[in-house]
């Protein structure tokens, strides 16, 4: 299992917004359906002074079924807001798990680069301490600066208290990534030691145009519009009357004289609300409409968002591909070009010792940011993803929206 598979499986956050979905859903059927039919049970008439019930003919005992029946549409609008309201929190679970692999990926890619960082540091703390005995050597025969040894061990300590820093910078970006994959955050993890550059063969334009079909939220805001135009018609609705029928049994005694002899009696009927207050529903209609508006705004501000961040990552992912090659195939060879002569040089006593540690750490810095470069090229990449919605990195093997 990948590590965003892993993520996508076990996160609890995106567990929560699935489960603020399957809810919404569970809303759709009790939206579309009746109120509960009323049963009512009564003892009617029945003398004060003595309440017998055989002695007046209207005396009995009655029970009554009614049911409300709203005007017709009501129910269908009511079942397409629960709906509407239910595709809006996929869309936010769907994309959530854009959003889920995106982090993930960052986490990823600062660890990577903290391990490169932490190594290479390392490795020059380690040159910086062989470069401390040379020149302590020098200085003690004579042909050396104390002032040599001095900014050797300088730098040195420079590179420690580099190297404190990116070791909790490592242990804060997996604690961040373990947390995303629902681990102790101190599990261990070992990133990989060396990375490529996926290819992005899309333009930019096409990336823009992938969204509009491809980031669920697009979906999900367009459900939004949908209910709010749906309680629109709901509240139109609410002009006319709701019916109420209802059928009624009453169960008579038998009574001396009584015409009918204790004959039961049986009714039906049907009663209706007056809409008759206005006010209240054109304000329900008004409600209606400004959410509406609302929530074309809020679509179109959502739609701008995503066209900067897509441009913002684009540009961002090319000049961090354009900077690995840079540093790949020039900066660094000639500055490793550059620190081999200067020690060289420096063996022979050509060039002083500032020169030589100018060079190493000029190396130490082009190493540190190459590197950096990398990271952030699959970091672009990895926001470029979840704002398109779409997967473009084949390192993960995971796809950003389901099929």
């Amino acid at each position: 299992m990948t590590l965003v598979e892993e993520a996508l499986a076990n996160n609890p956050d995106l567990q929560a917004a699935e489960s603020r979905w399957r809810m919404a859903e569970h809303k759709v059927i009790p939206a579309r359906s009746l109120d509960d039919p009323r049963l009512s049970f009564a003892l009617s008439n029945y003398p004060v002074d003595s309440f017998s019930g055989d002695e007046t003919p209207m005396t009995g005992k009655e029970i009554q079924l009614s049911q409300m029946f709203p005007f017709p549409g009501k129910l269908g609008a009511k079942e397409d807001m629960a709906k509407q309201q239910a595709l809006w929190f996929r869309g936010v679970y769907e994309d959530a798990k854009g959003q889920l692999v995106q982090r993930v990926k960052d986490a990823w890619y600062l660890v990577y680069f903290q391990d490169q960082a932490i190594a290479i540091t390392s490795e020059n703390i380690a040159i910086l301490q062989d470069f401390i005995r040379l020149t302590e050597t020098r200085y003690e025969v004579g042909t050396g600066h104390q002032q040599d040894v001095l900014k050797a061990q300088v730098e040195r300590s420079k590179l420690q208290d580099k190297l404190f820093n990116l070791e909790q910078q490592r242990i804060t970006a997996l604690a961040d990534l373990n947390r995303l994959l629902n681990r102790p955050v101190a599990t261990p993890m070992d990133a990989p030691k060396n990375l490529t550059l996926p290819p992005v063969d899309a333009s930019l334009q096409q990336l823009i145009e992938l969204s509009r079909s491809q980031r669920p939220l697009f979906g999900a805001y367009q459900a939004v519009i949908d209910r709010y135009q749906a309680q629109r018609r709901l509240k139109k609705l609410d002009y006319y009357p709701d019916f109420n029928v209802f059928a009624g049994y009453r169960q008579r005694e038998d009574v001396p004289g009584d015409p009918v002899e204790g004959s039961d009696f049986v009714s039906a009927g049907v009663s209706i609300n007056l809409p008759l207050w206005q006010g209240k529903r054109r304000e329900a209609v008004a409600e209606a409409d400004s959410g509406m508006r609302m929530a074309r705004r809020q679509f179109e501000d959502f739609r701008n968002r995503v066209d900067f961040d897509i441009s913002d990552q684009y540009a961002q992912m090319e000049k961090n591909r354009d900077l690995v090659e840079l540093f790949k195939t020039g900066i660094i060879p000639q500055a490793e070009q550059s620190f081999e002569a200067s020690l060289s040089a420096y063996q022979v006593g050509d060039v002083d010792f500032l020169n030589l540690l100018d060079s190493l750490m000029t190396s130490y810095r082009y190493q540190i940011n190459y590197h950096r470069a990398l990271a952030d090229y699959g970091r672009s990449l990895a926001k470029l993803e979840a704002a398109v919605g779409q997967y473009l990195d084949p390192a993960f093997q995971t796809k950003l929206k389901p099929e």
